[in-house]
């Protein structure tokens, strides 16, 4: 194991809770190899549903947005310096905290090693940046060498974050009882997650799967709390259960723990997923699935969907199917409502599974971070 250390993780909800969730999910990795995190973050709420039974080795604290000062003394940085210090999405780190690193190694200490952990991205400049340096010129720090950390899907990324022991987890993942004990019928039907935006084009699934079902069978989809419960029912309804000849059901779920959303997404034989936390979790889950990027304002994430699918060597129709459900605008459709391309989910689930098995055979993000730490301290 390697040598442990104390971590500072600064986190900003900015929305969505994609930005919390990995942060989370990243210090409770480092916590159950034996490091000690304290997880900084504006906005801490999310993590009552998210992660409720907390994790040991992991102390969440308040980061004020107020003007107030962060309580370094409650936190006991004085009695345990950081000695790795990451920067969650550029979120800029309170300069009090930098301060006091800086009194700590003026006065005999070491100072930390410092992490920008970028956004995760395919494309190819990701591989270029990866533990680039950046000289810090200003503030407390200055001197200092921040280091940007780029998560991402080849050997010479950061990697994803994937907890010791998932895979063999997934692999013992009782379905049946899973769905059972979430009064989830199933029997006959093709089980659809839908986590989402408001993409405009999900009318169009709706009114897909109400009339011709998925596979053969009807659809039962699981739609997750928030966003994408409030876009369903407003086209839908409640609809908790099939009614005349539409081969729709809807379930709708409530807010689930980060491992009971990975256990939903085992369970279902299709996955919609949103931002960045989420798709990596369909990866790891080997399911087909259909990823909503978080959409900008100039397109910018569309080369950033193009770049994945290369790198998934998405099979055509899968691709088609991005395309439209990422769209700004729904598909032009019949009368009855926008059409989507024909879903093939054996084509789609093969290049789910042969991605998965290349990410397997390489080293999950903590990991790659505690190597890099070690070179650096």
């Amino acid at each position: 194991m390697a040598t442990a250390r104390i971590w500072d993780i600064f986190c900003k909800v900015i929305d969505n809770f994609g930005d919390i969730g990995i942060c989370w999910r990243l210090a409770a990795d480092l916590a159950s190899r034996g490091h000690t995190v304290r997880l900084w973050v504006d906005d801490a709420s999310a993590l009552r549903w998210m992660a409720p039974a907390g994790c040991n080795g992991v102390r969440v604290l308040p980061w004020p947005q107020d003007g107030k000062p962060l309580d370094l003394q409650a936190a006991g940085l004085a009695q345990q310096p950081t000695e790795v210090l990451v920067e969650a999405f550029g979120c800029e780190i309170a300069p009090e905290f930098l301060a006091a690193c800086a009194h700590a190694a003026q006065a005999g200490g070491r100072k930390p090693v410092w992490i920008n952990l970028e956004y995760l991205s395919a494309e190819d400049y990701v591989e270029r940046s990866h533990t680039l340096p950046s000289p810090v010129q200003n503030g407390p720090a200055a001197g200092w060498t921040k280091w940007f950390f780029y998560p991402g899907f080849t050997d010479n990324t950061g990697g994803l974050l994937r907890e010791p022991g998932l895979l063999e987890r997934q692999a013992q993942f009782d379905r049946a009882r899973w769905l059972q004990a979430h009064g989830i019928p199933s029997e006959g039907q093709t089980l659809v997650s839908l986590f989402c935006y408001e993409p405009p084009a999900l009318q169009g699934l709706l009114a897909q799967f109400s009339r011709q079902g998925l596979q053969g069978r009807p659809v039962r989809l699981l739609v997750a709390a928030g966003r994408a419960a409030a876009a369903v029912r407003a086209l839908a309804g409640d609809n908790p259960g099939q009614t005349g000849d539409t081969q729709l059901s809807i379930s709708y779920l409530p807010l689930l723990a980060q491992t009971e959303f990975d256990h939903l997404l085992w369970a279902c034989d299709l996955n919609f997923v949103r931002g960045e936390d989420s798709v990596v979790r369909a990866l790891w889950a080997g399911r087909p699935f259909v990823w909503q990027i978080y959409p900008q304002h100039d397109d910018a994430h569309q080369g950033k969907l193009q770049s994945f699918l290369d790198w998934l060597q998405a099979p055509p129709s899968l691709r088609a199917f991005h395309a439209a459900w990422n769209r700004r605008e729904a598909p032009q459709g019949t009368a009855a409502g926008p059409l989507l391309p024909a879903a093939d989910l054996p084509a789609w689930q093969a290049a789910t599974r042969a991605g998965l098995a290349r990410l397997a055979a390489q080293d999950d993000l903590a990991t790659r971070l505690l190597g890099f730490v070690a070179k650096k301290r």
